[in-house]
């Protein structure tokens, strides 16, 4: 059976290559130089639990000054409510005829725990095995962090002449937790990262099978929202049933959502997505692809064929799933209360509140009270446009680098902080061009890695990307 690229769109980034490399005793002077912060960054645990986020910080903050920048340029802004949660804010300074840019990576990881890992390999430590580097983060998304330190340092040996000034942010609590660096840079110290736009993770390049597909550059991505739902009535013994039963209004208003679509809704990202993967997909999807950009998603059949793949459905519209249910209090007894959890995943140019209002329509049940759930998280934030300042750069360095391969816009359906500064004025865009296999995607998981050669690849790929922003050359 044909496969599909369908798998491409699940993961929040890119990371792992299965291509040997050199021993680190090998490398070349730049690699060596991000290899040691590289490993420096793996080895500091910043989990939420028991993590620290601020050593991380100092420990880049040390080397930059170390490097030369003044003191004055490499801020570490340690959050008010946790000493834990420390971000780095350094800057190159320019000759200010150009608005910065930024560059944003965070410092945080998701929970390890050795014994979940295979016996030869502990998340907090580095280790080269196979072609890979394995570790906690070595993917997300301290590939990045470490890479952005790694090529700052550079450009200042090299006395680079930049016509803007380039911004680093390191930052914690990406992954989870209450304090955001980014929502909390952004409105506690906006001038220290402010900038024409900024680049960040979300992107990357994809491989099948050892071959590149493509390289992606995240535009914009999906706001993530639950909305609660509970039907109240009287309730009774068992042994005497009636119609009006809590449990079964409920599941008759979840199933008439499992059997809804919200309608199919184009953004200017997902339009070149489709456009541009149509090539690359063939056949029947291919074909589809090219139906619902021409119609602008108005071909019904086109979208119904690509609504059979999850991935492109989710690309399609906002989705609603159930994702919880709790109901009774008594095993004979009709129940009093039913609950459940609807998870919604909503496409940018699109409102919480229409959101809502459709799911009232879909229930079709006065009796069951829709309530948006309080809860953190990024707010809604526009799509970053498809600028050629920033596209054309990207274009040409992934053809100059990897030949015939197409960049392609993506939507993320997960969560990045890039969408707390688009929300804020300041354009966004996930890319690394940092090359991982979209079949064997182990970022958050067991044995995370990174793809050596790919690892270097993109050291040098975000190099040479920054150093055209900064310079026009």
């Amino acid at each position: 059976m044909k496969r599909t690229l369908a798998g491409t769109f699940l993961a929040l980034a890119s990371v792992f290559g299965a291509v040997s490399f050199a021993a680190a005793a090998d490398l070349k002077a730049e690699q060596r130089a991000l290899f040691d912060i590289y490993k420096e960054l793996v080895e500091i645990n910043t989990t939420d639990s028991v993590g620290d986020n601020t050593q991380a910080a100092r420990a880049m903050a040390a080397r930059l000054v170390a490097a030369g920048f003044p003191q004055d340029d490499v801020k570490v802004l340690v959050h008010p409510g946790n000493a834990k949660k420390g971000n780095l804010v350094a800057r190159l300074r320019g000759d200010g005829t150009q608005k910065p840019v930024l560059l944003l990576a965070h410092l945080d990881v998701v929970e390890a725990h050795k014994e979940d890992w295979s016996a030869d390999l502990d998340p907090f430590k580095l280790i080269e095995r196979d072609g890979y580097y394995y570790g906690r983060g070595t993917a997300d998304d301290k590939a990045m962090a470490a890479i952005f330190v790694a090529n700052l340092i550079r450009y200042r040996q090299e006395g680079l002449k930049s016509k803007r000034d380039i911004i680093l942010a390191l930052t914690s609590d990406e992954e989870g937790g209450s304090f955001n660096g980014v929502d909390w840079l952004v409105d506690n110290h906006r001038a220290s990262i402010e900038a024409e736009f900024g680049l960040n993770e979300g992107g990357g390049g994809r491989e099948r099978d050892g071959k590149k597909l493509f390289n992606a550059v995240q535009a914009t991505e999906k706001l993530y929202r639950d909305f609660d739902l509970e039907i109240t009535n009287k309730g009774g013994h068992s042994s005497v049933p009636v119609p009006d039963n809590a449990i079964y209004r409920l599941a008759a208003a979840l199933d008439r959502l499992g059997k809804f679509n919200f309608p199919v809704n184009l953004n200017e990202v997902t339009h070149a997505f489709f456009e541009r993967t149509a090539a690359l997909e063939g056949g029947d999807l291919g074909a589809a692809m090219k139906a619902v950009v021409e119609s602008n998603g108005a071909n019904a059949k086109a979208a119904a064929t690509l609504a059979q793949t999850p991935a492109y459905n989710s690309m399609l519209r906002t989705t609603c799933v159930a994702t919880m249910l709790q109901a009774g209090h008594a095993r004979n007894a009709l129940p009093q209360k039913a609950t459940a959890n609807v998870n919604c995943r909503i496409l940018p140019q699109e409102s919480v509140q229409d959101v809502q209002r459709t799911l009232n329509r879909v229930f079709a049940d006065d009796q069951i009270k829709v309530t948006l759930r309080a809860q953190a998280g990024a707010p809604p934030a526009p799509v970053s446009p498809l600028n050629p300042i920033v596209i054309k750069p990207i274009e040409e360095l992934t053809a100059k680098m990897w030949k015939n391969i197409t960049v392609i816009p993506i939507m993320g359906t997960g969560a990045t902080d890039s969408a707390y500064l688009r929300a804020k004025g300041i354009p966004m865009y996930g890319v690394s061009g940092l090359f991982g296999d979209i079949a064997d995607v182990r970022a958050h998981g067991r044995d995370e890695r990174v793809g050596i050669a790919q690892f270097y690849d993109s050291q040098d790929f975000l190099y040479r990307l920054v150093k055209r922003y900064a310079t026009g050359k």
